[in-house]
């Protein structure tokens, strides 16, 4: 059976993408900490990250670049990252822009974020990392 991922990865269900390469996708969450929170997530079906040690490093470095497009792109003093792994049975890394440690309480979590914002982070993330120098995997939209 599909995962509620797999469905976003595959077109089924819309998302926010800002990277998309053969072995990995990240896209913005529809639950947010801060603006610019990405899941960061294999194309792969698999359910936690200890199945898979060489697919999450891969996984953690993208989330690097993607972190330090969050900090530049948000003002944040840090990027946070956390493998959880109970929303969805999909291995997947959130990464977000971070200021303090209150920013780590998934529970604080918008639950209704506006759509336009949503949009305009997505934009503001890929026009970070392309400066980065990865245009290649940044998709226009």
């Amino acid at each position: 059976m599909s995962t509620l991922f797999t469905k976003i990865i595959n077109g089924e269900i819309p998302g926010r993408f800002i990277w998309k390469d053969p072995e990995l996708v990240a896209f913005l969450t529809i639950g947010p900490i801060t603006d610019g929170h990405t899941l960061v997530v294999p194309r792969a079906e698999v359910n936690e990250w200890t199945d898979a040690p060489e697919l999450m490093a891969k996984l953690t470095v993208v989330a690097g670049h993607i972190g330090r497009a969050q900090k530049r792109a948000f003002g944040a003093e840090r990027a946070g990252l956390m493998v959880a792994g109970f929303e969805v049975p999909h291995l997947h890394v959130h990464v977000w822009p971070t200021n303090s440690l209150a920013d780590f309480d998934i529970s604080r979590a918008d639950a209704n974020p506006d759509p336009a914002k949503l949009d305009a982070n997505a934009e503001a993330l890929r026009a970070a990392l392309r400066e980065d120098g990865f245009d290649e995997v940044v998709p226009t939209a």
